[in-house]
């Protein structure tokens, strides 16, 4: 039998043959032993740059393989990639060694699988790398220190958790463009001095890991994020605007604070957190006591969510008091929060956790509710006409969506016009819909709104220019021994100008001494203030115990004696509505 099986064939179908493998969408090439390329297709001709379109790459690696493949009698297959410049070319190549017509030949099949790699590469990148800042994501960053945990000798290693303090607010003002291109700034300068052995990561949105090895001590660490922290005190400019920025640091020490990443990490979290608490801006070492308070913190969480559940808030009320009168202008309801053994909480215990957990818009309506359901009451101790505020935390006035509904909930109440809107300046600067949509929505249901906390935000003056507000209340921190304080007096007589020009009502906020309330009546025209000189916050059950029966006038409350009614007035024996 003749070993050419296509010996018969005839010319016109040898054509034909040849003109498929010359077409085949794979490239082809056959060789013989000493690496002469016999037959090479269209296809393959584009691949290796041999079709004049482009420089033939170096095709030194696909020798090689040849050689293997040869050498070895088997087949081998690649992956080539193949570089012209800055474009990349990826072959997934099948080197097959054979025998024919008594000769050794090698036939290479190549498909394109570039589109792939690529799509491949993006998915790696995602996976590990941070697509804003080009930085290893945390898995790489553990992966790093479980492979330095895992070595014998116990190299000592620092692990820095960095937080971007105000970023919201950032995010708010200058938009979330700005903020973005801000990360990756500060990405940069974080990065700036790092050693190969070192790695910065970022895990999540403002929050970035720093894994430092290896290291002598807390001493060489503190100084290094020292002078990383000052780096970050030079204002960054972005998109025309002059951006500063700060970042609060925790950091934990293997073997010190640590036998695992997540527990380095939790540390290095925990550290964070008490600056965050302390004023931001600088670092920290872990310590024990850090992670007491921590657990305090977590058993708050707990507790609030369970509350939140069960309902277990309760309001009080404190007056806002004509200090000319004593007649009760308006009330303001605070919420509380009633632990598992009965006790009640301030606010400043979980207000803020409140926020951060995504659950203060429920406490909000939880408010109202409870305003509402206590009306009568409301009005019987403290007068039908008394204004009703309540506190709307800034990054709740940025929401249109729970500003909406918190206006339709203060409608379905029927007496909207009683209710007054407590918002810090916070509120009033942020870049979002508050003042052009949000805002109109109040003032049609004939709301009012407060400027809560004034003269402790970022930007007090822009705040009284920018919006129509029916009250300023002044931070308790200049009305604090205002009659003994002259740059106080002076800074609180411009701000009451400035509020009777604007055509909004002053209230004295934290006023607790006659020494203050005198030299307030003396020396000012303010005519409201609000602070436990007048009362404490009232709850509801003691409102209930000290509402007289319908035969008693109103006015009976406010002149009973202070010994018996202690819990609802204080010292400067009580108020007149």
């Amino acid at each position: 039998m003749n070993d050419n099986r296509y010996s018969g064939a005839s010319e016109a179908e040898l054509g034909f043959l040849k003109e498929i493998v010359r077409m085949l969408p794979a490239g082809l090439t056959v060789q013989d032993a000493h690496g002469e390329l016999l037959l090479v297709n269209d296809a393959a001709a584009a691949q290796l740059g041999m079709d004049g379109s482009r420089p033939s790459p170096d095709l030194t690696p696909r020798r090689e393989a040849c050689r293997r493949a040869l050498g070895a009698g088997q087949a081998v297959v690649t992956e080539e990639a193949l570089h012209d410049g800055a474009a990349r070319q990826v072959l997934l190549t099948t080197h097959r060694p054979v025998r024919l017509a008594g000769r050794e030949l090698l036939i290479s099949a190549s498909s394109d699988i570039t589109e792939q790699k690529n799509f491949e590469d993006q998915l790696f990148r995602s996976a590990y790398f941070d697509e804003l800042t080009g930085l290893p994501s945390r898995r790489v960053i553990e992966h790093r220190a479980n492979n330095l945990l895992a070595r014998d000798g116990g190299e000592r290693f620092a692990l820095a958790f960095l937080d971007v303090d105000n970023f919201k607010h950032i995010n708010d003002y200058y938009g979330h463009a700005v903020g973005d291109a801000l990360l990756v700034e500060l990405a940069k300068r974080l990065g700036r001095d790092l050693r190969d052995s070192d790695m910065l990561s970022r895990i999540s949105g403002d929050e970035f890991l720093l894994l430092l090895s290896p290291i002598q001590g807390q001493e060489e660490v503190a100084e290094f994020m020292q002078a990383t922290l000052e780096r970050l005190t030079a204002p960054f400019f972005i998109d025309h605007s002059e951006v500063f920025a700060s970042t609060s640091v925790g950091i934990s020490i293997y073997p010190d604070h640590g036998s695992s990443f997540e527990m380095l990490r939790q540390n290095a979290d925990i550290a964070m957190y008490r600056i965050k608490n302390d004023g931001k801006g600088s670092a920290a070492f872990f310590d024990a006591s850090m992670e007491r308070e921590a657990l305090a913190r977590t058993k708050i969480e707990q507790s609030l969510r369970l509350a939140i559940l069960e309902k277990r808030f309760c309001c009080a009320f404190q007056s806002k008091v004509d200090i000319r009168t004593q007649a009760v202008k308006g009330i303001e309801a605070l919420v509380r929060l009633r632990d598992d053994e009965g006790v009640i909480q301030a606010p400043g215990s979980f207000i803020n956790l409140a926020g951060e957990l995504g659950l203060i818009d429920e406490l909000t309506h939880l408010v109202l509710a409870e305003i509402v359901k206590s009306i009568d009451l409301i009005n019987d101790t403290f007068g039908a006409d008394a204004s009703i505020s309540i506190n709307v935390a800034a990054r709740q006035a940025g929401n249109p969506e729970f500003m909406r509904s918190f206006a339709q909930a203060l409608d379905n109440t029927g007496f909207p016009q009683r209710f007054m809107i407590e918002l810090t300046e916070e509120a009033f600067v942020a870049k979002s819909h508050f003042q052009s949509e949000i805002l109109p929505m109040f003032r049609k249901l004939g709301v009012g709104i407060s400027i809560d906390d004034f003269g402790t935000g970022y930007s007090s003056l822009s705040a009284l220019a920018d919006i129509t507000a029916d009250e300023i209340k002044i931070d308790r921190s200049f009305i604090t021994d205002i009659h003994k304080r002259p740059r106080s007096q002076g800074i609180l007589r411009a701000i009451e100008s400035l509020s009777e020009a604007l055509g909004m009502t002053v209230i004295a906020e934290g006023l607790e001494s006659y020494e203050e309330l005198a030299y307030l009546q003396a020396a000012t025209k303010i005519r409201y203030a609000q602070g436990y000189y007048f009362s404490r916050p009232i709850f509801l059950e003691e409102l209930k115990l000290a509402t007289p029966v319908a035969s008693e006038s109103r006015a009976s409350v406010a002149s009973r004696p202070m010994q018996q009614n202690r819990h609802g007035y204080s010292r400067a024996g009580g108020y007149r509505r």
